[in-house]
Order: C-alpha cells, then structure tokens, then sequence
C-alpha cells in the first residue's frame, strides 16, 4: 500500500517539518516489511477560497484511493484501533490511501463530496502545521503496533 498526504499548502521549515520528516522516515523503516510500499506528502498551493483549494486537492487525489479527510468534527481513533484499520484496509488489496489535510478555512463541497470519510485528533482545532506532524506520528504508531515494536506503550 502506498500512503499519501495531500495538504494544503507548504511547510517550508521549523521545528513542525522536522517532526513531520523524523516520523515519516521511521514509518519507512518500519512499514516497508508490513506492505506499506511508500509515504509521500503532496502539497498544494493555498489561496483563492475553499473552493480553489478543493480543485487544487481534487486534482491531486491519487485515482482510486481510499482517501480520509483530517476534520476536527471526524470519527476519533485510538492508536490501536488506528493501527487495525489501516493494515484492514492494506489486507483487503487498497492499493493507496490518502489522507487530506485542507486549509485554514476548510474544506470546499467539491473534495466533501469527493472524499466524504473523516478523521479527527480529538475535538479540538489544530494548527495545520502540527496536524501534519501528529498524522506522521500517528502513522509510525500504527506500525510499531502492528510490528509489535516497543514505542507504543498503551
């Protein structure tokens, strides 16, 4: 399975990038013996309203993918639970899945529409910054749990 995140707009640098980077290296390492083939961060350019945004998303959605949008008002996980849906959806033969991190206004009807399946970290607003860092993170749990590595430790 190929993993994608597909944000709007960039994260140029600062302790946020850093973290975001530390974590999707130690998804590879420890993903790439589970199935997980890949994680890569797509960005697209922010700006223009909701809408643009949306066009800008829906244009670099991977065809096919099993695509879950990041949303404070989204289904909340627990990381183990996480973990079992992610390898639940490798097991069934998706080949890629995506998550989307939309901008600071939201989200435009056209990508709710296209990509209707959400995700929240709790209830409360993050800064898009750090959300790209807790999916990283949340990611590299979900395979230390399923790799029965000792970093989760619930």
């Amino acid at each position: 399975m190929r993993i994608t995140i597909l944000a709007v707009g960039r994260l140029k640098s600062g302790p946020e990038l850093e973290l975001f980077d530390d974590y999707l290296d130690r998804f590879r390492k420890a993903g790439r013996a589970l199935g997980y083939r890949s994680i890569d961060l797509v960005e697209v350019e922010s700006g223009g309203g909701m809408e643009a945004e949306a066009e800008r998303l829906n244009a670099k959605l991977p065809q096919g993918a099993h695509a879950i949008r990041l949303d404070e008002h989204g289904k909340e996980h627990r990381s183990a639970a996480f973990s079992q849906y992610i390898a639940k959806l490798r097991d069934r033969g998706i080949p890629d899945l995506c998550f989307l991190i939309g901008g600071a206004e939201g989200y435009g009807e056209a990508i709710k529409a296209a990509v209707p399946e959400t995700m929240a970290f709790g209830k409360q607003t993050w800064p898009h910054r750090l959300v790209r860092a807790m999916l990283a993170e949340q990611l590299y749990r979900a395979v230390s749990i399923e790799a029965g590595l000792p970093y989760h430790k619930a």
